[in-house]
């Protein structure tokens, strides 16, 4: 288990930054194929979820943190997080394009890492806002004003039916097929990280999480943990522990981020 809490800010900015994280493996599964990272002083969080077999998940899931912090960090430490969201928006994509091109690389040298993937949830907070990419099945949730709001689609089989109106929520909860995801880094030449930009305002807590957290822990529940009056690494801390609780059946991971301060008077791109 472990955990990391930060604060960041902007010279300029009008909102700051806490920070905390925390990944465990769970009680079932004894290796841990997630990967978390975040940078205070770029406002930069990722959290990825690994696939495949033999170590091919932890290898997957690792060489997307550290090659998103290389490539896209980088870009970013030069830019700064009040860079134009067009800009940001291209220069996330070809980070995550680098990456997903060295994974499928890596695959193919080392048979036992051939078909190994990772879903990504990266996030930028910057002085007003906060940039959301994601693929696959982990997730990106914001609290506001006593209402969690989910605010990335799972790219998987189970969210095509529902979308389809093929099966209940009731049934979703049940099926065989919720882990199966439609988008993953790592597995085709290209692979589109889904963007979408979310003004920030004082107060919002932002939680990006791996589906051993949302699968094991409702959103009813979710919510409930994420407006205890506890310090953000107490939050993340007890997000875990009630996953793990639940049956902790996959690997659990969360990055909180609450934004402090006096809200932007700018508009959102």
């Amino acid at each position: 288990m472990v955990t990391i809490a930060a604060t960041s800010s902007t010279a300029a900015s009008t909102l700051t930054w806490d920070y905390a994280s925390l990944t465990d493996s769970g009680r079932v599964r004894a290796n841990n194929e997630d990967a978390i990272a975040f940078d205070a002083a770029l406002g930069l969080t990722i959290l990825a979820d690994g696939m495949g077999g033999y170590n091919g998940g932890e290898v997957a899931s690792g060489m997307s943190i550290a090659l998103l912090q290389a490539s896209f960090g980088r870009w970013l430490a030069h830019s700064g997080p009040s860079a134009h969201p067009r800009a940001m928006r291209r220069a996330m994509q070809v980070g995550v394009d680098e990456a997903n091109q060295a994974i499928l690389e890596a695959g193919v040298a080392n048979v036992q890492l051939q078909g190994m993937g990772t879903t990504l949830v990266v996030s930028v907070f910057g002085p007003s806002r906060a940039i959301v990419g994601h693929i696959g099945d982990s997730r990106c949730y914001r609290l506001r004003e006593e209402q969690l709001h989910l605010l990335t689609r799972d790219h998987s089989l189970l969210q095509e039916q529902l979308d389809a109106g093929a099966i209940t929520p009731e049934q979703a909860a049940q099926s065989p097929h919720r882990n199966l995801v439609t988008r993953a880094l790592g597995i085709e030449r290209h692979v589109e990280l889904e963007m979408h930009e979310h003004d920030a305002l004082p107060g919002d807590l932002f939680l990006l999480c791996s589906d051993g957290l949302s699968e094991m822990v409702s959103d009813a529940q979710i919510f409930t943990l994420l407006s205890r009056d506890i310090g953000l690494s107490e939050k993340a801390t007890l997000l875990v522990a009630t996953a793990n609780d639940n049956g902790g059946r996959d690997n659990i991971s969360v990055v909180l981020a609450r934004a402090n301060g006096v809200a932007a008077p700018e508009a959102a791109d």
